[in-house]
């Protein structure tokens, strides 16, 4: 399979696109930065449905790149992330939340690419 064909989302011997991959581990989603060298990185920091406070202590990343968008979901474990170990706050009330610079920081120090955009988007 060729690049274009990769960026077409097409396999060998089909003609399907990939559409959206859920990636299970932060190194698995860490090596395919590194393999597809993307020009950016998509975040978000959501609500644990889970949590009776509603939290924001749930993360997003999305890899657009190649034949798919390949998502990686980072939920909270004790006082930090289970896949990255990125660390939570509280806020006055004990609540836990994640600051999205402590996820740009974290981000950047691992990628280490200064032509990395990483960009945050809300949804309702």
């Amino acid at each position: 399979m060729n690049k274009m064909e990769m960026e077409e989302g097409k396999a060998e011997g089909s003609t399907e696109d990939k559409g959206v991959v859920k990636i299970r581990s932060w190194v698995e989603f860490k090596h395919l930065v590194e393999d597809f060298k993307p020009k950016a990185i998509v975040y978000n920091i959501e609500q644990d449905g889970l949590s009776p406070k509603r939290e924001l202590t749930n993360l997003r990343l999305i890899l657009p790149s190649g034949p798919a968008y390949y998502v990686f979901l980072d939920s909270a474990g004790g006082d930090r992330l289970r896949g990255t170990g990125i660390p939570l706050r509280r806020d006055t009330k004990g609540n836990r939340y994640l600051e999205e610079e402590d996820v740009v920081k974290f981000l950047r120090e691992h990628f280490k690419r200064e032509d990395l955009t990483l960009c945050s988007y809300w949804t309702i």
